[in-house]
């Protein structure tokens, strides 16, 4: 009687297998790691991933982090009013001006894309810059768990020492301000904190140091805005208790004062 033919180990469909999983655990792992990485930036001095590119392509980055109370509440004021004016309401997104934004795109207008503070935070974090459905979709959820798991003024803090303030790799609101006006971010006043955010997203075509009209007008239209800014959410202590703006010793809808 012949010998009978065993059937080859049928291993390549086993390795794909294996190979799947293995891809499958580092994706989860991945898309994870913002999350975790999210509790832990209560403390410490994060960076984005657009200063970690320049830093891989040799490019120069500035920053000098600084803590909320050393920059002047009309800044701090300014830039919730320029882009974000319901920052203290929502809980990192906000749905009324993401819907308004995607009616927007449905008509084939431009708009400024909805985006809070918090998901702009998020994506200077964890992601890249430029707008993709992928992104957005990575971006959504990633904010309402930052908004979760840190306080709106450590948000508010990350923000202002990761956007990019300058034309040159200045990352940070202490960089921007001594680039432009040759001072710390304690020593701005109102029309330099307008002219700061009306430069945002894009410091490399705008300048704060030297306006044109464009940044003129969108700076003129903040500090008109920036008085009623709400800023109760970044109040600590006794000033939370009785219900007064951020370092301001003013009820919130108080006249602002240059910092």
């Amino acid at each position: 009687m012949p010998p009978r033919c065993r059937s080859a180990p049928q291993s390549g469909p086993r390795l794909a297998a294996r190979l799947a999983r293995a891809v499958g655990i580092v994706l989860v792992a991945l898309l994870a790691l913002p999350y975790g990485l999210a509790v832990l930036y209560r403390v410490g001095h994060p960076v984005s991933t657009l200063m970690l590119a320049r830093w891989a392509s040799g490019a120069r980055v500035s920053r000098q982090w600084v803590g909320l109370d050393a920059v002047a509440p009309v800044m701090v004021r300014t830039v919730i009013a320029a882009e974000d004016a319901r920052f203290c309401s929502h809980h990192g997104i906000d749905w009324e001006a993401l819907s308004g934004a995607i009616e927007d795109a449905q008509d084939g207008e431009v708009s400024g894309g909805g985006s809070t503070i918090t998901q702009q935070t998020v994506k200077n974090l964890f992601l890249w810059p430029g707008r993709s459905v992928l992104r957005k979709a990575l971006e959504l959820p990633l904010s309402l768990w930052l908004d979760l798991v840190l306080p709106k003024r450590r948000i508010l803090e990350i923000y202002l020492n990761l956007a990019e303030w300058g034309p040159n790799g200045q990352f940070g609101i202490e960089a921007g301000a001594r680039h432009a006006f040759g001072r710390g971010a304690a020593g701005i006043d109102a029309r330099e904190a307008a002219l700061l955010a009306a430069v945002l997203p894009n410091p490399v075509t705008r300048s704060a140091a030297r306006p044109n009209r464009v940044v003129g007008r969108r700076a003129a239209l903040y500090m008109a805005r920036a008085g009623q800014a709400s800023t109760a959410c970044l109040a600590n202590g006794p000033e939370k208790a009785r219900g007064r703006g951020f370092q301001s010793g003013l009820p919130l809808g108080g006249p602002i004062q240059p910092g």
